[in-house]
């Protein structure tokens, strides 16, 4: 099995994972941080957890990991690749292309117009969406 295939695999594996709404947290989206070493009482599930999600995949498969919760870490992770495949990440910019708010996720497919992702804390929850193209920052092969 492929590098990326693994990373599909293991994403797949958590689909439809969500955090919990109220003063409950769901152990499942705590344990994406905890790879990243940020298992404090001040983490709640509704804390950005795109990269806490990416961090714990690579961890699980002992790949390159960001270490950090900002998105826009993973453009220095693994390679650049301008022909993206499914399983390689994407990183997306939000508010402006200058900001540091960013969107991490799994390659999935594209179109004209969109790049679909797999990805956590996307409608808070592991799931497929769709993004716009034009948002894309950069595409990394791990």
């Amino acid at each position: 099995m492929t590098t990326r295939e693994r990373i599909l695999r293991m994403a797949l594996g958590q689909f439809g994972i969500q955090e919990i709404s109220g003063k409950e947290d769901n152990p499942e989206v705590l344990k994406y941080f905890e790879s990243v070493g940020l298992s404090s009482s001040r983490i709640k599930d509704e804390t950005a957890w795109c990269s806490a999600f990416i961090n714990w995949i690579c961890w699980k498969l002992d790949l390159p990991m960001s270490g950090k919760l900002n998105a826009r870490s993973w453009l220095k992770v693994g390679e650049a690749t301008e022909s993206p495949e499914p399983g390689d990440l994407v990183i997306f910019w939000r508010e402006s292309p200058s900001s540091w708010k960013g969107h991490v996720g799994i390659f999935v497919r594209e179109t004209k117009k969109w790049t679909y992702v797999l990805g956590g804390n996307q409608s808070n929850r592991v799931k497929i969406s769709a993004y716009y193209k034009k948002r894309v920052l950069g595409y990394r092969k791990l």
